[in-house]
């Protein structure tokens, strides 16, 4: 097909061809990365630096905005800014195909490049990248040979096939075999990028794991009070329903057979733990609300679960830490890096080296086979999921992900409080009604909550069962309703006697503040 036949016809199957060219390119890079390593996947891997890129602000923006749903918007707007570019590249191959092969590349040559950045990649990540840019070039050539000339060259010609030729459109049969092989391409394509896809989420799972029983077993966790109040949230957070907020775009594949855990740096005796080591151990069970410091007040990225693991200190003391370290700097084996303050992990809150989680083996999406979990510090400087080493050292000598960014150091939880029942603009019938929540001071515990209907005064809330200091409380308050609109507004005090502030604060760069503050209406 020479440049003059190219010009003429429609220009929406070239726009089509490129498109498919990327799409079928990205789903061959996305298997074959499944087998290399699924965070070189095209996608995932340019996902990812854009994450790494995205300021502090915008980050924020995104998760109090979307929520959990912030990874798959990603993923999806880098998917459609890809397809858009190859749309173009197909266009311009209309007239200059070689261009338009180039620019195909260059999409796999990005792809390649942020595979390889990353930190913990190794040679062999390059090959999705390489295998993306080798089949969208072949696709884009193979569908714009599809692609069928104005009137069908070589053919006896019709007087529709004349008035097709005559206004540029191409005829009926030469159109019937392009869609023919656009279509074979996209469920081709389909096909490949579920596949790498299913292979990718059945990577090695915990079911196979038997956990040992741990050598102090805590007495069953008391039962809460949601079944009395509806709406409550529940006193355990199931492994399910558990929030999960980190920048892993895909769940690590781990091993725990070859799996081990170093502690080295500013220590006198550098140690390696396999996964068996572990279970070896002396485990202890502690009951630990967890919490994102991204939180928003009111928000529900908190939750509170019985976990199984080793003392961090026991493991620290073997290692013996040298006295000018102020910090460990933890390590996932997704390269993320984590900061947390030598005291929290050495001291009597009992840091864990967690392998259990609610009775069963840690999730995979929880940090399978061993996550950090230090009670009454923020995930973000205390709960390394995915772990893979404990490095000894000192804030002004290193810094991790989030120092970097400006988060603050310490991260200690701040005393917060929530109401769960009524929802936010609910219509209430006057009389009767109940307000519950929860409230957590990890570190500190739970004193008292008080509740304020409008501008009267604070009435105190019943707490609901304690399990520790480190767990939060659920509570509820009977309100008598008068019709109206009203303003429900909780705030809880701490064993310190220190009462939550009720000054606003973002949650960047220490969590959030405020006292958390509801509408509702009574008829």
């Amino acid at each position: 097909m020479d440049a003059s036949e190219r010009s003429t016809g429609p220009r929406w199957p070239y726009a089509v061809s490129g498109l498919l060219a990327a799409a079928g390119g990205a789903a061959a890079g996305h298997l074959v990365a499944a087998f290399v390593s699924p965070e070189s996947s095209p996608v995932l891997a340019v996902g990812s630096q854009v994450i790494d890129a995205t300021p502090t602000p915008v980050k924020e923006w995104a998760v109090a905005t979307m929520g959990t749903a912030d990874k798959p918007v990603l993923i999806g707007s880098v998917a459609v800014v890809t397809l858009i570019f190859a749309a173009v590249a197909g266009l311009v191959s209309r007239r200059h195909p070689t261009v338009g092969r180039l620019m195909i590349v260059v999409l796999a040559a990005l792809a390649s490049a942020a595979a390889v950045l990353r930190p913990t990649a190794g040679p062999t990540d390059i090959i999705p990248g390489l295998v993306t840019g080798l089949v969208g070039v072949g696709l884009l050539v193979l569908l714009l040979r599809l692609i069928p000339r104005a009137g069908g060259a070589g053919a006896v010609e019709s007087p529709t096939d004349h008035n097709a030729r005559a206004t540029g459109d191409a005829s009926p049969a030469g159109r019937r075999a392009f869609l023919l092989g656009a279509g074979g391409v996209t469920v081709g394509a389909a096909a490949v990028g579920a596949f790498g896809q299913k292979l990718t989420t059945d990577a090695i799972a915990p079911s196979n794991i038997t956990l040992p029983a741990p050598a102090k077993p805590l007495p069953a966790l008391v039962q809460g009070i949601e079944g009395k109040v509806k709406g409550l949230t529940a006193f355990r957070t199931n492994n399910a329903d558990f929030y999960r907020i980190d920048t892993a775009l895909v769940i690590p594949r781990v091993d725990p057979d070859s799996w081990e855990l170093t502690i080295d740096g500013e220590v006198d005796k550098p140690l390696t733990l396999t996964y068996a080591d572990i279970l070896k151990m002396d485990l202890i069970e502690k009951d630990i609300t967890m919490c994102c410091v991204s939180n928003e007040v009111g928000g529900g990225y908190i939750g509170g679960a019985r976990w199984l693991g080793v003392p961090v200190r026991e493991l620290l003391e073997r290692a013996g830490v040298r006295s000018g370290a102020d910090q460990i700097l933890s390590t996932s084996v997704d390269g993320m890096t984590i900061s947390t303050p030598i005291q929290a992990l050495t001291d009597d809150r009992e840091a864990l080296l967690a392998i259990g989680m609610n009775g069963e083996p840690l999730p995979r999406r929880h940090g399978y086979p061993v996550r950090l979990v230090t009670p009454g510090l923020y995930g973000f400087v205390g709960s390394t999921k995915w772990l893979k080493s404990l490095t000894a050292t000192t804030y002004a000598a290193k810094k991790a992900y989030w120092t970097e960014r400006d988060w603050a150091t310490d991260g200690r939880i701040l005393t917060q409080s929530r109401i769960d029942t009524p929802r936010g603009l609910a219509t209430l019938k006057a009389g009767k009604n109940v307000i519950g929540g929860v409230s957590w001071a990890q570190g500190r515990g739970i004193e008292k909550v008080e509740i304020r209907v409008d501008d009267g005064p604070w009435q105190k809330a019943t707490l609901g069962p304690d399990a520790n200091i480190d767990y939060w409380r659920q509570w509820f308050f009977d309100w008598d309703a008068q019709a109206g609109r009203h303003e429900l507004t909780v705030r809880a005090t701490d064993l310190t006697g220190a009462v939550q502030t009720e000054k606003r604060a973002s949650p960047f760069p220490r969590g959030a503040t405020g006292w958390h503050t509801i509408p509702v209406n009574v008829e």
